[in-house]
């Protein structure tokens, strides 16, 4: 019996060994050979119409120095805009057109190139590393605070500085990240307003950015400058390329509270001019007062003081105002903006504005030259 007990025992331990023993290895994992389909493509778009009236504007002028309102007593189309982002990878791709006589002042020299009067801004970008990208193509100048979109503005009508430029860049440049708030853009470009010219000289740029950890306050100092030759060359009809040009820019953004905004843009430009047989400079500054007292409605005040006292912007002559005067002059833009939103999408904007300049560079109702004039705006913009 105990010889038979030992048997069985030692039978079902030797059975439990063989069901025990590990099993084959399973199949590797077949590989996903779906092909994933890329990014969509993101559509943006925005409309804007206006009506403009000016209280003293004599027939057939419109008192007006500034980009893009330059009309009386008419209801005007700005520009209808479309744009398309597209990304994969570390590559993205803009295209960004717009129609009507806001894009065509916009790419004024663009006038032998039909084609390319609708083109506002077209780019390529590489993503090189986490830090460093390129952009190669057109786009919208980094100078200046206020931008040619009018749904991205609070006033409708510009002020001088954008007025005189730059509006947009055709070339290669780099964002270079330098920490969580700071960054650093170089740039070259053809001269300032071209898509396309057969001039050798190139325009340096460049941008500092930073700001506040909490995102409240941000600081962009700007650059544009090229040395142009032994003397000024006009390289297309009404611009003159300058012996030497440099500009610096800064723009401040501010958010004192969830209601009360401020911003301001500071410029100064410096030529050497063989025509004007001098060097010179004009300078401007702009403070812009928001206050948004609920998400549906809001004010801006903007208050521009513009200096051109060597006449390389603006010469009174040049608008038959007063033959007496010698160029050059200062002038002071006033401009009070209501923004009224419906919806998400729709702004209507009434405005009232007051330029006021050294000399008599606008024109009274009976066509006798004064120094100021004040008119009215309705602009009603679409954004999508």
């Amino acid at each position: 019996m105990a010889l038979l007990c030992f048997i069985m025992s030692y039978s079902q331990a030797d059975s439990t060994k063989i069901s025990a023993a590990p099993a084959p290895p399973a199949p590797a994992p077949v590989a996903d050979t779906t092909v994933k389909p890329p990014p969509p493509v993101t559509i943006t778009g925005s409309v804007d119409v206006y009506y403009r009236y000016n209280f003293n504007a004599p027939g057939g002028k419109t008192n007006n120095y500034t980009s893009f309102t330059n009309s009386q007593s008419s209801f005007e189309l700005g520009m209808a805009s479309i744009r398309a982002d597209h990304s994969f990878g570390k590559v993205a791709a803009t295209v960004d057109l717009g129609f009507g006589r806001r894009a065509e002042e916009f790419s004024y020299n663009d006038g032998g190139h039909p084609s390319l009067f609708a083109v506002k801004q077209l780019y390529l970008s590489w993503q090189a590393s986490s830090k460093i990208k390129f952009t190669m193509g057109k786009w919208g100048t980094h100078i200046g605070y206020e931008v040619l979109d009018a749904y991205a503005n609070r006033n409708y009508s510009m002020d001088y500085m954008f007025s005189f430029g730059p509006f947009f860049h055709t070339g290669l440049k780099a964002d270079i990240t330098l920490s969580g708030t700071t960054a650093l853009m170089v740039g070259v470009a053809n001269p300032t307003d071209f898509s396309t010219t057969t001039s050798g000289t190139k325009v340096a740029l460049a941008q500092l950015s930073t700001g506040t950890k909490n995102g409240k306050w941000k600081f962009f100092l700007n650059y544009q400058g090229y040395y142009g030759g032994s003397a000024d060359t006009i390289i297309a009809p009404g611009y003159v390329l300058f012996k030497n040009l440099s500009q610096f820019d800064l723009v401040i953004n501010g958010t004192i509270s969830g209601k009360f905004g401020v911003g301001f843009n500071g410029t100064v430009q410096s030529v050497n001019s063989s025509l004007l047989n001098k060097s010179a400079n004009w300078w401007g500054s702009a403070v812009y007062l928001n206050f948004d007292p609920t998400s549906t409605f809001g004010l801006t005040l903007r208050g521009e003081y513009f200096s051109d006292k060597d006449g390389v912007k603006i010469n009174p002559n040049d608008f038959a105002t007063d033959a007496s005067q010698t160029p050059g002059l200062n002038v002071i833009d006033l401009t009070l903006s209501a923004i009224c939103k419906v919806g998400s999408n729709l702004m209507i904007i009434p405005e009232l504005r007051l330029d006021n300049g050294s000399k008599n560079f606008f024109s009274k109702s009976d066509g006798t030259p004064t120094k100021g004039t004040f008119g009215a705006v309705l602009a009603a913009i679409y954004h999508f």
